[in-house]
């Protein structure tokens, strides 16, 4: 329920400020004087864009403030995901900077403008005159049934099925274009796969065989240099082996008298030794390291074809043609078993899309049951608003295309008069008949949802005389389960019993008030004579208030 509404430097208020009464809120006021304005300025409460207007005084801030009792609305959970504080009763605000910056609270707690309306659907509705329109969108007809069927939760689980199944339909496509792309270039792609299996590259490969070659270019210098070696240890009389023997035999002679020898001794014993197996090593790699041509050229030719292989598909290392390899392999193995995914994936949406189908005919089910229902009670209540010979019919067609809305088209049919065909309520009802057919479905709407605040901005356009004063008593009779904020120039609605508030501009402009009784009844001859207020207009006034 909205308690209280405060508007600073908006359009043309300055400052306003209004209480309002939990059931119901009539405004009236003359054309021009600024209802449109309260209107406008709510819905920026509630997460309407700024178009650039907000600001009266470009040097100031424009702030819309509102108080709203959401006891018992089931919001806790809304409160939660978006980490704010639930409180029965909650202030809204919004403010707009001369620069054109927006920022929006909850209580103290700054929020996006999404969260503003994804709070503000759930507590409050605004219909305006052009809101007559919606009958032709197929979204408000087919949310209308879903309202009243109770089928939010049946929605969301299709919905969420055809998200699904728009994933793998998108999957599928990128996978035939993939396949499609892939198969352009099969034969390439064979080719160079076993191309490079023929060549059986091996992990770090290349830097073996290059020190390897290298080493082998080398092989002369290396035996000469390995002979030396060998030369300067080994020679029986001045190798540094037998030197060295020598002088380890003649320091372990000297026994006791000097002790020290035995230690140098022991130090010669290991580097001798460690001179044998140097000179054994030298040995073995004079003959593992023989210039063999053959060998150099296998592996030159080994280089050569591994270097070929890299300028060929770009590798900028011998790691990367390697990773190529790999990729080319997995791309061929994608080909071989592409028809075998395509399978599976095609199989993955059929069962989707039966789920889809399965859901939306349950959808289609539940819109069915409460067809007949919706039907005699806009009927009824077309029937109280003056429409004694009004039929109104929803037909309920299958589809075969998924939608987001489902799997049916429903059209509203409806005809005035007996003699006449009903026809889509959008090509043959009137303005004045669309007004009521509206409000019917509002009343409905408004009821299965519970809304704890519904604005009427002129839902009576186009009607006069009895029928707004049926219109006004059921706008009234809503008023006592849900609060109503109702704009109107209708005398018979105005004055049905509620709280009269008017708009009015003064020194340029707008503010509201609220009316004492004595007001009204001026008020209300106002709109029945005009401003030249007659007393057979008060005395109308009168009796329209009873």
């Amino acid at each position: 329920m909205l308690k209280s509404l405060a508007i600073e430097n908006y359009a043309l208020i300055d400052s306003l400020r209004v209480e309002w009464d939990e059931n119901l809120n009539i405004i009236t006021g003359e054309t021009g004087a600024g209802k449109s304005i309260l209107l406008g300025a709510l819905g920026l409460l509630l997460g309407a864009k700024n178009e650039g207007q907000a600001l009266k005084d470009t040097t100031r801030n424009c702030v819309v403030e509102a108080v709203f009792n959401i006891e018992g609305l089931g919001l806790e959970r809304l409160f939660e995901d978006n980490d704010i504080d639930y409180e029965a009763e909650i202030t809204i605000r919004r403010v707009i900077t001369p620069a054109g910056k927006s920022r929006s609270f909850i209580g103290d707690m700054p929020v996006q403008l999404a969260t503003l309306k994804e709070l503000g659907a759930h507590i409050i509705d605004i219909h305006s005159q052009h809101q007559n329109l919606m009958v032709s969108s197929e979204e408000f007809r087919i949310t209308t049934l879903d309202t009243l069927a109770g089928s939010h939760n049946l929605r969301e689980e299709y919905v969420a099925h055809l998200g699904e199944l728009s994933a793998l339909r998108a999957e599928l496509r990128h996978m035939e274009a993939e396949m499609a792309a892939a198969r352009r270039d099969e034969e390439w792609l064979r080719y160079t796969v076993e191309e490079l299996r023929a060549a059986k590259l091996k992990p770090a490969e290349q830097a073996e065989t290059e020190q390897l070659l290298a080493t082998l270019e080398s092989a002369d210098r290396i035996g000469e240099v390995l002979t030396t070696l060998r030369n300067t240890l080994d020679d029986e009389e001045l190798g540094a082996v037998a030197t060295l023997t020598r002088s380890q035999r003649e320091l372990e002679s000297l026994g006791d008298r000097y002790p020290t020898g035995n230690d140098l001794a022991g130090r010669l014993r290991s580097v001798v030794a460690e001179l044998k197996d140097i000179s054994a090593t030298a040995a073995d790699e004079a003959e593992r390291i023989d210039a063999d041509p053959e060998k150099l050229q296998m592996l030159s030719d080994r280089l050569n074809t591994i270097y070929s292989l890299e300028m060929k598909h770009r590798a900028e290392s011998y790691d990367d043609l390697l990773n190529k390899a790999a990729v080319f392999e997995a791309q061929l193995a994608t080909i071989d078993n592409s028809d075998t995914a395509l399978r599976e994936l095609k199989e993955r949406i059929a069962a989707k899309e039966a789920e889809c189908r399965a859901t939306a005919e349950r959808l289609r089910e539940a819109r069915k049951s409460v067809a007949p229902l919706m039907e005699q009670s806009i009927v009824d209540m077309l029937h109280k608003l003056g429409m004694e010979d009004a039929t109104f019919m929803v037909e309920i067609n299958a589809t075969e295309e998924f939608t987001p809305l489902g799997m049916d088209c429903v059209a509203y049919m409806f005809t005035a008069n007996r003699t006449t065909k009903p026809a889509a309520v959008e090509r043959i009802a009137s303005g004045g008949e669309l007004s009521r057919i509206m409000l019917a479905l509002k009343a409905l709407i408004a009821e299965k949802r519970a809304l704890p605040t519904v604005i009427f901005d002129e839902i009576d356009s186009g009607v006069s005389g009895r029928i707004a004063d049926a219109m006004g008593d059921i706008i009234a009779k809503l008023s006592h389960s849900m609060q109503i904020i109702d704009i109107t120039h209708l005398p018979q609605v105005a004055s049905k019993q509620g709280t009269h508030f008017v708009v009015y501009k003064e020194a340029g402009l707008s503010n509201i008030r609220r009316l004492s009784k004595s007001e009204r009844v001026d008020e209300i001859a106002k709109m029945l004579s005009g401003s030249a207020i007659t007393e057979a207009a008060r005395k109308q006034a009168k009796i329209l208030l009873g």
